[in-house]
């Protein structure tokens, strides 16, 4: 199996499958298919697994991508401009992600749902409660609004993210929020009262512009800069 990201601000990957082999995908994120590509539908997590993400607005089902004789192609693409980042995920290597990011999945990889135990977290953090997990063998492709960065964290390493900006990290990376000291400028600053923060070690993937924003500006939202408008951003920061 090989793949390809093609584009700039607006990717897609491209993946060649040999006969038999088969991937993952997000539901409806399919752009094209060559050759001898059969499509199918899987239930990640069985029937419990599909209900949690039924539950949150995800897909009960994701569709799978199985390559018969001759072997094909198969094509996906991001829903919004962006990169595509590409996460390795080993047996002492799992991820954590936003549950909009999930792209593509190649290898035997398990897709879960986990749930956020801190309540302000899950408040403030600009993720909701609810992340992606993945775990297994293989790779993982997720989307990432405008510019993405991949770092790594060493021991007790922390970096301070405006909310939504997070999209992935390794489940040994410390997931949490700071409150903003100045209330001045939680309020007038234009950035919200919390900060997300990572705390190593570990690898993280960050965005600059997160899902939310793009579509605050594409519905005409995004250009207030008046009192109320900051007002109205303090809680959530996006």
């Amino acid at each position: 199996m090989r793949h390809e990201i093609a584009g700039d601000d607006i990717q897609a990957v491209i993946v060649d499958l040999n006969p038999n082999e088969f991937l993952q995908a997000e539901a409806g994120s399919m752009f094209f298919m060559e050759g001898n590509i059969n499509m199918d539908l899987r239930t990640p997590g069985g029937w419990i697994g599909g209900l949690k993400r039924m539950f949150v607005g995800e897909s009960f089902m994701l569709p799978i991508f199985k390559a018969g004789s001759g072997g094909g192609k198969v094509a996906f693409a991001a829903p919004y401009p962006g990169k595509i980042v590409e996460l390795d995920i080993t047996k002492s290597k799992s991820w954590q992600a936003q549950k909009d990011s999930f792209l593509l999945a190649m290898g035997n990889i398990a897709i879960n749902i986990s749930f956020i135990k801190k309540f302000k977290v899950g408040i403030f953090g600009g993720e909701g409660f609810v992340l992606e997990k993945f775990n297994g063998a293989g790779k993982v492709l997720i989307n990432c609004g405008g510019l993405a960065i991949k770092k790594h964290l060493q021991e007790k390493e922390t970096i301070q993210i405006d909310t939504g900006c997070v999209v992935a990290f390794e489940e040994s990376v410390t997931y949490d929020i700071k409150r903003i000291k100045n209330l001045k400028t939680a309020i007038f600053g234009g950035e919200g009262l919390f900060l997300s923060t990572l705390t190593g070690p570990g690898e993280i993937v960050l965005q600059s512009l997160p899902l939310s924003r793009f579509r605050t500006v594409m519905f005409g939202g995004g250009g207030g800069t008046g009192l109320l408008s900051d007002v109205g951003r303090v809680f959530g920061g996006d």
